[in-house]
């Protein structure tokens, strides 16, 4: 039982900063790709 006091915390942490690592790169358009595959079918490069 008293493993659980110090993974609980833990798991907690990690899960936030997971979350704040995702909402950073959200935030700093790091998912944006505007000459992706589904671009690149509108574009005539012959």
């Amino acid at each position: 039982m008293n493993v659980l006091v110090i993974l609980i915390p833990v798991s907690l942490v990690l899960g936030g900063m997971g979350l704040l690592a995702f909402v950073w790169s959200v935030r700093a358009q790091q998912y944006d790709d505007d000459l992706g595959n589904a671009a690149r079918i509108l574009l005539d490069d012959d």
